[in-house]
């Protein structure tokens, strides 16, 4: 049996990216941004990945997965498999943009909801020995967390390492 390579940017749309096949995404977001009770998402809408121009000049992009919850909730899904230079900064300019987006002239602010930006990294980003890693902002000083709209989570599929028994034989993944 052939297995599609899930870090290939077109198999990951199909499987994370699709309309029809929600409750993968579901799950998966729900796991991985560790959502209980009721912060679960129990349904998602697909947005376009195309981040378009707004006014000339500006930067468009392309995520791999951008999504809605019911709550209004954001997430941008990202497979990446290289550490390019500027990665850091790409991570940040696309969450704020997907959350500046939200909404339009003459709109006010309190319509904003929160961003996730999740990245499945097939390199080491941070370091931390843990695979998976959950980014906030802080008070440098207090480390108060007030601004909650906008959070990060990284996967960095180097560091995982599951090993599963199995008839008396160990598997790695």
């Amino acid at each position: 049996m052939r297995y599609v390579d899930i870090k290939n940017d077109v198999a990951f749309r199909k499987i994370f990216g699709n309309e029809k096949k929600t409750e993968i995404l579901i799950s998966f977001l729900n796991a991985v941004l560790k959502f209980e009770g009721e912060k679960r998402i129990v349904e998602v809408s697909i947005l376009n990945p195309y981040q378009l121009l707004r006014v000339a000049g500006e930067k468009a992009s392309i995520i791999d997965v951008n999504a809605k919850d019911e709550k209004g909730r954001q997430f941008v899904i990202e497979m990446q498999m290289a550490d390019v230079d500027g990665f850091d900064k790409r991570v940040q300019y696309y969450t704020c943009r997907d959350y500046s987006m939200q909404i339009q002239r003459g709109q006010e602010y309190p319509l904003l909801k929160p961003t996730f930006f999740i990245g499945i990294l097939d390199f080491d980003f941070s370091d931390s020995p843990s695979y998976l890693s959950h980014h906030i902002i802080l008070n440098g000083e207090t480390y108060e967390h007030r601004l909650k709209d906008i959070q990060f989570t990284f996967i960095e599929l180097k560091k995982f390492n599951l090993r599963e028994e199995f008839s008396g034989k160990a598997f790695s993944f």
